[in-house]
């Protein structure tokens, strides 16, 4: 019998779900992408580009830690057979860089007892952004 643990099934949705965004339907222009950098709380997603990677990564808290799976794959490859991920487990207030072959870099940050994960600039700020919740509020004010 196979059993899985909370983390690995979690990991296996987050590789599907980078699949099924990559596969399923392109954007026609690279500008129309969802971008979601956070703060957002566990089990949400970050969602940008690094250079020429797509980006979607979450986290989820435990002892008092952030366990974050970044998944990865090229914009331009429709298959997801470029697809990649990695997980790793930072203490509050950490921060990981993941960089793409093309020298660009994100930090992704984990916040006060875990509570949040967030994209950080080179100085240690937050940085504040989502279309995906700009274009909720746009189509719910009518």
């Amino acid at each position: 019998m196979l059993s899985l643990t909370r983390i690995q099934l979690l990991s296996f949705a987050a590789a599907g779900a980078l699949v099924a965004l990559t596969a399923t339907s392109p954007p026609a222009r690279s500008e129309e992408r969802p971008v979601r950098l956070g703060p957002v709380g566990p089990n949400e997603p970050i969602i940008t580009t690094v250079g020429n990677k797509n980006i979607i990564a979450f986290y989820v808290p435990g002892d008092g830690h952030c366990n974050i799976q970044v998944g990865m794959n090229d914009r331009t490859d429709a298959s997801g057979g470029s697809a990649a991920q990695v997980r790793v487990t930072l203490n509050p207030r950490q921060s990981v860089l993941v960089d793409a072959a093309d020298n660009h870099t994100v930090s992704l940050k984990c916040g006060e007892n875990a509570a949040t994960l967030s994209v950080i600039d080179g100085h240690g700020h937050t940085v504040f952004g989502s279309s995906v919740q700009e274009a909720i509020q746009a189509s719910a004010a009518g």
